[in-house]
């Protein structure tokens, strides 16, 4: 029969009939952690209001509906198929005045898609990124437009210091200007004290930069920063609250389901691995080695080395995965290896690809299978079709 490994907590425990029928690699969420996480983040926000999840993470309306049984009303994603199944599961509650913002560059046939997921979900509102002003004096009138700053990240958005683009974009958009996007999430330091000084340098540029956008006369209805490892700095950073006209959020999506990349940020809030890879022991190539079923088209692999933990086996340290394989090493003078054919739990160092891996999902709750969904989320939309 297969066992877990020893005794885990009784949150991860896994039903004896699961264990027989399930194939791995298989994705399992553990409801209950996603709901803790959720009340804590939304306990340290002090509200619903102040938390633009990104729904880049959790890929899934099955759990969307725990955030807005929560009461969050805005969101971030990341592609056109999550803005369509979020506004649809909007559409389904009855939840009207929700808003969504589309963080990432719309080109081309994407920026039609996005005018008719606004056109026909009308009783939420939809934005975009913008980081040009020819294009955000173009962008369909249904679309809000968020000025995508860049940070010194220098991965997408107009350059901090370049306020008089950032302004021109902001009078470009008009009355369709939502306020400012300032995504720092190169700010990856292990030591929470270094996280917290560089990103408030930051935050005080950006509240320089609010002001110069207002004397130009533009209003700044909102501000968006921060993702999982700066969230704790930008919610104590005192200026940041309160800002006359303009709201504050942050937007950190991984927070809902944590990874292990979370766990070692040590961040104050409390969350809990929800979602974790099962994987099982196929061969143990030497007796300081055990081999698992779970390799780079199963677990993500980008973050770098060790792509996971195993919960309940700190003596084994994952191996470089290659396709479907994952070695590991095992520290036999701390424990034992592993049995052939053991189940193991894995916590992936980076979650958000981890799910975009996986075309269904087991729900466990209290012991016992709760139900299977499907990542309807992940992937990209393909072909836009023009409206009749």
């Amino acid at each position: 029969m297969t066992q877990l490994a020893h005794e885990i907590t009784e949150t991860y425990r896994l039903p004896e009939a699961l264990l027989e029928q399930l194939l791995t690699p298989a994705l399992v969420i553990f409801p209950a952690n996603v709901r803790h996480n959720v009340r804590a983040m939304i306990d340290a926000c002090g509200s619903p209001d102040r938390w633009r999840p990104h729904l880049k993470t959790t890929k899934s309306p099955v759990i969307w509906q725990e955030l807005l049984d929560a009461g969050i009303r805005q969101f971030k994603c990341a592609t056109t198929r999550e803005a369509a199944l979020m506004l649809r599961l909007l559409a389904d509650n009855g939840i009207a005045g929700a808003d969504l913002l589309i963080a990432y560059p719309l080109i081309g046939p994407a920026v039609r898609r996005a005018s008719q997921l606004a056109a026909q979900f009308e009783t939420s509102r939809l934005s975009v990124l913008c980081e040009d002003a020819a294009l955000a004096a173009a962008l369909p009138g249904e679309l809000g437009v968020f000025v995508d700053v860049n940070p010194h990240m220098n991965r997408t958005g107009v350059p901090l210091e370049e306020v008089e683009r950032i302004i021109e974009i902001a009078a470009a958009a008009g009355g369709r200007f939502r306020g400012v996007h300032f995504y720092d999430g190169h700010i990856r330091d292990r030591e929470p004290a270094t996280r917290r000084a560089r990103a408030e340098a930051l935050y005080g540029q950006l509240l320089e930069l609010r002001i110069a956008i207002i004397s130009a006369g533009a209003a700044v209805p909102e501000v968006i920063t921060s993702g999982t490892m700066t969230f704790e700095a930008a919610l104590e950073f005192d200026p940041l609250s309160g800002l006359e006209g303009t709201a504050h959020r942050i937007s950190p999506g991984t927070v809902v389901f944590s990874d292990w990349m979370t766990e070692q940020a040590r961040l104050a809030t409390g969350l809990r691995p929800a979602a974790l890879l099962l994987s099982r022991v196929i061969s143990r190539p030497t007796g300081a080695m055990a081999t698992c079923d779970a390799g780079s088209k199963s677990i993500a692999a980008e973050a770098g080395d060790p792509c996971a933990r195993v919960l309940d086996y700190p003596h084994l340290t994952a191996l470089k995965p290659s396709e479907e394989h994952l070695p590991m090493a095992v520290e036999l003078d701390r424990g034992a290896s592993p049995s052939l054919g053991e189940a193991l739990l894995l916590v992936p160092r980076h979650i958000c690809p981890t799910v975009n891996l996986a075309e269904r999902a087991v729900l466990v709750e209290d012991g016992e299978v709760a139900g299977v969904i499907e990542i309807a989320g992940r992937g990209h939309e393909l072909i836009v079709e023009d409206a009749e």
